[in-house]
């Protein structure tokens, strides 16, 4: 069974983007979207107007936090091979039942694509807003300019 990440996360989120389950990359590294050409990152970067491509993880983390936004998984385990969502085998879910303990000032979660976005229901019926939103995965080949666009539209880009 592979292990995810812990969340990034605050009692000052009011925003989180929930992916689906890290990638081997970004297991081996120890953070989210560690792999080179997931354009998460950068997608941030622009929206965030931050560098964050340059700066090191933890800053990335801070970063993140200052603008109100944490990053989680929908999957807290599962068996897999390679990177692919349509590989994940027996997941296990993370407990989403203290989100509102840990971050009570969130209001929207986003989903990095449509695995994770299965699971935007359960997040509506709690009372958040839901965006799900192109994956910043190399796998998925839609444009850059289209994926920013439509992050965009999820009020993701306000400044700190």
């Amino acid at each position: 069974m592979l292990q995810g990440l812990p969340p990034i996360l605050d009692a000052g989120v009011t925003a989180l983007i929930l992916g689906s389950f890290p990638s081997p990359a970004s297991l081996a590294a120890a953070h989210y979207y560690a792999h080179r050409q997931n354009q998460f990152w950068r997608l941030l970067g622009v929206l965030l107007e931050e560098p964050l491509p340059e700066v090191d993880y933890a800053e990335k983390q801070r970063r993140l936090l200052r603008h109100h936004i944490g990053v989680w998984d929908v999957y807290q385990q599962c068996l897999r091979q390679g990177a692919l969502d349509a590989a994940i085998k027996s997941p296990a879910v993370n407990d989403f039942s203290h989100l509102r303990n840990e971050a009570p000032g969130l209001q929207c979660v986003c989903f990095n694509g449509q695995t994770a976005g299965k699971f935007a229901g359960w997040f509506q019926q709690q009372g958040y807003e839901t965006w799900v939103l192109p994956s910043t995965s190399p796998a998925y080949t839609l444009a850059f300019e289209s994926k920013l666009a439509r992050w965009r539209a999820a009020g993701l880009g306000e400044p700190a």
